[in-house]
């Protein structure tokens, strides 16, 4: 990954990547792209929990849920523990 980041910066300091980048077309593509791409992920989530909840799964945000709730149960029994 290294790698991949420093030739990514290297590309970023060439003055004609520089100059694509100021440009008002490019922007604007880049922006349809990243809200595109946005779209798509969003779109394959919400049929990603519909397939989970079919098949009696639970999908990540479920699990986060969980561990913040576990999380901060914890922290209350710890605070009832230490008052006593």
């Amino acid at each position: 990954m290294g790698d991949l980041q420093n030739r990514l910066l290297r590309l970023l300091q060439d003055p004609r990547v520089a100059k694509l980048l100021r440009d008002p077309r490019t922007q604007k593509a880049l922006m349809q792209g990243l809200r595109f791409r946005g779209r798509v992920q969003e779109g394959l989530d919400q049929r990603l929990e519909r397939m989970a909840r079919r098949l009696n799964l639970a999908t990540a945000r479920e699990v986060r849920e969980l561990k913040r709730t576990i999380r901060r149960l914890e922290e209350e029994l710890r605070d009832t523990a230490s008052d006593e």
